[in-house]
């Protein structure tokens, strides 16, 4: 079967990020499966932009081939849950209005307002080294803990090697139902020798927020994804929002299915709604919805997470360079829109999932998810371009 090989800047940023780099090291071109059958819905919302919305979701599915998409819109107290495809491959099945999806790197941002909060509470310091809290853990060939504050992890300019590249996620069906333990991850990621010196530049690592989880952990005493429900999920009121326990491989209903290629190499879709997302940890495990997201963007840029000093923090950025204009804060990205300003949000690619938005600081706030990561059905590069664009049009139509 041929694929045409995806170029190294392409592969940088839908893999090494796609604003996420929880896609693994595996997005190509493979032959479309049958294209699924059209569902689309739209709330209440103002005409033309359920109308121009709904032609983007629409052209995710019938032009790039995702399964199904789906999009939340908030702005001036009016909001929208629109939806376009099929939750099932070859057959009609209603997309859920905002079902539940895998949120990947959207979890990022959790994990830092913990830790932001523990900054707040004099608990940790953003410029004091990581081995002030995690003594003796990060060692390597060019890496040594103490050069490496937690700032710069949460920034990603630590230089730590990304652990999602040495896990096999190229054969994703042969470790679809695998546990990691973070342990075993971080071993997998100080294997190999730094990037770059620490501060030196910016590139997307999920080994720096494993060790952010850590982190947390080691100065809360308490399992992360605990303090992340108490702290964030369960504050901005998020009622579809949660972390997987351990050995849970199921979506809440109502969700979509998920689908990924099985093998860099094969070419072959399988189903992936169930499967093990222990090796997204503190870095991208979370469940979501397209509403929550929106909403979790809006509580956080409103000040209702974290306090004033940590959220300017949050906000100090540095290039990020993906893409024109794109910055990295702690834990978000600013990204410029086509109708003026930025947004900001993080968003999340996992093996099946692909999620988008954030919010502006004039009162838009947007989720948008797909149910495949661009490659698997059709062209990576106009795949990844449709989805982003598809934000834009919500955030400025």
């Amino acid at each position: 079967m041929h694929r045409k090989k995806i170029s190294t800047k392409l592969r940088r940023v839908l893999l090494a990020v796609t604003v996420t780099g929880l896609a693994g090291a595996f997005v190509t071109n493979a032959a479309p499966a049958q294209s699924p059958t059209m569902d689309t819905t739209a709330a209440s919302t103002p005409k033309n932009k359920a109308t121009s919305l709904q032609k983007s979701l629409d052209a995710l599915v019938g032009q790039e081939k995702f399964p199904a998409a789906l999009a939340h819109v908030d702005k001036n107290g009016r909001s929208a849950s629109l939806v376009a495809g099929s939750s099932r491959l070859g057959r009609q099945v209603p997309v859920p209005r905002d079902g539940q999806v895998r949120a990947g790197s959207n979890t990022k941002t959790f994990t830092a307002i913990v830790v932001l909060q523990l900054v707040a509470e004099g608990r940790v310091r953003l410029d004091e080294p990581v081995e002030t809290y995690l003594p003796g853990l990060v060692r390597g060939d060019g890496i040594d803990g103490r050069r490496i504050t937690v700032r710069q992890l949460l920034q990603h300019t630590s230089g730590l090697p990304n652990y999602t590249e040495h896990i096999g996620l190229e054969d994703f069906e042969k470790i679809q139902h695998k546990f990691f333990h973070p342990h075993d991850l971080l071993e997998a990621a100080l294997a190999h020798p730094a990037k770059f010196a620490p501060g030196a530049k910016w590139e997307y690592s999920n080994t720096n927020y494993l060790l952010a989880g850590l982190l947390v952990e080691r100065v809360t005493e308490r399992p992360v994804q605990e303090e992340i429900t108490r702290r964030v999920i369960k504050k901005a009121g998020l009622r579809h929002t949660y972390w997987p326990q351990p050995g849970d491989r199921t979506l809440r209903a109502p969700h979509p299915h998920g689908y990924a290629l099985s093998s860099a190499e094969n070419g072959k879709v399988i189903d992936v709604t169930t499967m093990d997302p222990s090796w997204g940890g503190a870095a991208g495990q979370m469940i979501s919805t397209p509403s929550d997201l929106a909403r979790f963007a809006r509580v956080l840029l409103d000040g209702e997470l974290l306090p004033p000093r940590q959220l300017a923090e949050m906000r100090k950025t540095v290039d990020a360079p993906l893409l024109p204009g794109w910055r990295y804060g702690l834990g978000v990205f600013s990204i410029p829109l086509s109708c003026g300003g930025v947004y900001w949000g993080h968003g999340g690619d996992i093996d099946g999932y692909e999620t988008r938005g954030g919010a502006t600081d004039d009162g838009r706030s947007v989720g948008v998810a797909v149910t495949a990561l661009p490659g698997t059905f059709g062209d990576a590069e106009k795949g990844a371009l449709a989805v982003m664009s598809a934000t834009d049009t919500a955030f400025c139509t």
